[in-house]
Formats: C-alpha cells, sequence, structure tokens
C-alpha cells in the first residue's frame, strides 16, 4: 500500500468519526432537551387534568402544522426506512424541530404515545444533513448512495440510545430494523460508535433515565421452559394486535376525513370525552409509573388491551410521538397480569414482556434480547432472549413500520404457510 492510498483511508476514517461524533452530540443534546421538555409537559398535564379538553385543539395546531409545512416528512420514521431503501432526497432538517414539537403538544395535551419516534427523527434529520454538507465541499470523496445509508444508521442508533440510555440495543436496533436490506460493514463500527456517543451525551448533561429490576431469577428448566412458550406467544399476539390497531386507526380516519389537519382534531375530540368517562389518565401519555408499577403489582387483565386502544388511536388519529413506550407499557402490564396464573416471578414476567411486545412488534429481537439485558441485567438473559425470538415469530408479518422490509427466517416461515394454504384450496 503506498503512501497515497494510506493518506486517503486515513482521510476517509477520520471523515467518519467526525461525522459520528458530531451525529453523537447534535442528537444526544436534542435528544436530552426533548427528555427535559417531556418530564415538564407530562408533570403540568398531571397536575392540570383539565388540559386533556384542549386536546382536539392541540391536534388541530400539529395537523395544520404538518399540512402547510411538513408534508414532506409526515411520513415519519417510514419516510427514514424509505430513504434508506431507496435514497432520493436528503430529509429535511425541519423534521427535527416539528416532530419534536408535535410530540410535546400530544404529551401536554394527553395523548398516548412514545418518545423513541422522535428521538429517532431527530437523530436520522441531523444525521442526513451530512450528506448536503459533504456535497457542498465538491470534494472527490463525497457521500455517495451507500454513505447515505451509513447516515441514516447512525441517525437511528443515535437517537435510540440516547432516547432510552441503551447503547448497545439503539446500535443493534438500527441495523437489524433495515437488516434485510443491504447493509455496508463499515455501518456496524459506526453505529456503535455514534450510540455511545450519543448516550454519553445524555449523560453528560446529566438526564437520567428509567431504571428497572428483576431481583429473582429462576433456574432454567423444563417446567420454566414449559410457562414460557406460551406466555411469549401471547406476547408476539399482543404485539401483532399493536401494530395492526395502529395501521387500523390510521386507515379508518384517512378513509373518513379527507382535510389531514381535522383528523387529529376529532380524534382529540373522542379521546378527551373517553378519558373523562372512564375516569383515569393511567392509559395516556408515557405511562411510565405504571410500567415500573407492573414489576411489584399484578395489573388487571385489560390494562394492556385499553394501552394498545389508547394509543393506536392517538397514533392514528395524526397525533405525534413513538410506539417503542406504549409497547413497553402492553408487553410489562401483560406480563405482570399473567403472574397471576403463571408460577414465574412477576418482574420476570413483566421484564420478557417489556421487550418481547418490542420485539414482535418491529420484528428485531436481537436488539430487544440486548436491551432485556442492558435494563434488566445479564443474569435474566436467557429468559429474554427466548421471550423475544418467540415473540418475533408469532407476532405476524405486519409490524408497526408501514415501510420496513421483512425478509428471512421470518418471512420465509410466513411464506412456507401460505403456501400450503394454497395447497389446501
Amino acid at each position: 500500500m503506498n503512501l497515497e492510498n494510506t493518506k486517503k483511508i486515513m482521510l476517509v476514517t477520520l471523515k467518519w468519526i467526525l461525522i459520528c461524533v458530531l451525529t453523537g452530540i447534535f442528537s444526544g443534546s436534542a435528544s436530552a432537551f426533548f427528555l427535559v421538555a417531556l418530564d415538564w409537559v407530562t408533570k403540568y398535564r398531571e397536575h392540570n387534568n383539565w388540559m386533556i379538553w384542549l386536546l382536539p385543539i392541540g391536534g388541530l395546531i400539529i395537523g395544520l402544522l404538518y399540512y402547510y409545512w411538513g408534508k414532506s416528512v409526515v411520513k415519519g420514521n417510514n419516510l427514514l426506512l424509505e430513504e434508506y431503501e431507496n435514497p432520493q432526497k436528503i430529509i429535511p432538517l425541519k423534521m427535527a424541530p416539528l416532530v419534536l414539537f408535535g410530540t410535546l403538544i400530544t404529551h401536554l395535551f394527553g395523548g398516548s404515545a412514545g418518545r423513541e419516534g422522535t428521538a429517532v427523527q431527530m437523530g436520522g434529520a441531523i444525521a442526513d444533513q451530512f450528506t448536503r454538507l459533504s456535497s457542498r465541499a465538491q470534494s472527490r470523496d463525497k457521500l455517495d448512495t451507500t454513505d447515505r445509508k451509513t447516515l441514516i444508521i447512525l441517525g437511528i442508533s443515535a437517537g435510540f440510545a440516547s432516547v432510552f440510555g441503551t447503547p448497545l440495543a439503539g446500535a443493534l436496533f438500527a441495523l437489524e430494523v433495515l437488516y434485510f436490506s443491504r447493509i455496508s460493514y463499515k455501518s456496524i463500527p459506526l453505529s456503535f460508535l455514534t450510540a455511545y456517543i450519543a448516550y454519553f451525551t445524555v449523560e453528560f448533561w446529566h438526564i437520567k433515565h428509567t431504571h428497572y429490576s428483576i431481583p429473582i431469577i429462576p433456574e432454567m428448566s423444563f417446567t420454566t421452559l414449559f410457562w414460557i412458550i406460551p406466555v411469549s406467544i401471547l406476547f408476539g399476539l399482543a404485539a401483532m394486535l399493536f401494530s395492526r390497531s395502529t395501521h387500523f386507526w390510521g386507515h379508518l380516519f384517512s378513509k373518513n376525513i379527507s382535510f389531514p389537519p381535522l383528523r387529529p382534531f376529532v380524534g382529540g375530540i373522542i379521546l378527551a370525552v373517553v378519558i373523562y368517562c372512564i375516569g383515569t389518565t393511567k392509559y395516556i401519555g408515557l405511562g411510565i409509573p405504571e410500567i415500573v408499577d407492573s414489576f411489584s403489582n399484578p395489573n388487571a387483565s385489560y390494562d394492556f388491551i385499553l394501552k394498545i386502544l389508547f394509543t393506536g388511536f392517538t397514533l392514528g388519529a395524526g397525533f405525534k410521538g413513538g410506539e417503542v413506550t406504549p409497547l413497553f407499557f402492553v408487553g410489562a402490564t401483560l406480563g405482570s397480569a399473567l403472574s397471576v396464573v403463571v408460577p414465574l416471578p412477576i418482574a420476570l414476567l413483566a421484564g420478557m414482556g417489556f421487550v418481547a411486545v418490542f420485539s414482535g412488534a418491529t420484528h428485531t429481537p436481537i436488539a430487544c434480547t440486548v436491551m432485556g439485558m442492558e435494563l434488566f441485567g445479564i443474569e435474566s438473559g436467557v429468559f429474554i432472549g427466548i421471550a423475544c425470538i418467540i415473540a418475533y415469530f408469532s407476532s405476524g408479518s405486519v409490524g408497526i413500520y408501514n415501510a420496513q422490509i421483512v425478509k428471512g427466517a421470518k418471512y420465509h416461515l410466513y411464506q412456507k404457510v401460505r403456501r400450503k394454504k394454497m395447497e389446501l384450496l
């Protein structure tokens, strides 16, 4: 290798390290601000429940913002997946403030949504701006299509890792959610580097993440495995119900209300009335207190179903936010409720459901297994891994992301099932 090639490799390496550092710092700082703001609006709403009656107005504001200024980014996470699969245009930077503002409004007035979608979209929009900067530089080493895909991976990993405090899972999630498309090998170390930089950036801003604990881990045996398998299948079915619910409400609103800004307005009216009628706010917002409580106290058997309905309706109507924290709520409360009849520790069942439902809804069993170990400790890894894999295979072929291309083992399994059904017909 001559001196010229060595110099070129060093320059390319330095360029990508710089991109990772800047993406991690900017995305991590954006997530830190978002987490602080989200905590403030949540507490404000909890102390002023009358704010829920303004949910229709909040929905109308979100709808008008996206209708007049955000049509190019209204697809959210699906836009990131589409741009990865078929790069066309640089993701507009305005995606970041729009989804940030929209999510805060959703939570301020009582919508049921998560936070990962916001952080991931902010990270993706920030990372993709380096395509523009490189093009303006007109260097011989401008970013090509493969490099643009790498940038999107970096943005997703930075957003996920920073908002949940799980850098390993964040890096793996970015790779796995796009796994069945072609991924450049250089994306793998860069994804981990960016995820850790984003994670430590949030730590630098002294932002604390929620901690969970599984104090009792039983020994693995045929008896425990006998219970783990059906429970994990239930987690997969809950993930399927969550995904289909969100798509159903989205299709229903788009079909019956032609003017997009009116969809969250009408949805907000219905949500406000329903919340008032049921007399509780436990199914709106992130639901973190309920998730934490599910690790020590059995939940009612209907808690997870109501969270699915509230979240699917909120997001389907056009409010902004993520799906992952509500998925945590669904899985943890379902596992907690099952502890009444399943002879396994309640915290273990809640923890298994926490990540298994997420695994089934996003088709990312590896990232979810690692996330479980990061959150609950490596001792629970075997239980978490089995639950995530079984839930992944039993959750159907439709996930929360319409634009996600699902292939591999799961895809082939369902293809075989379809072929057998056709042969029987």
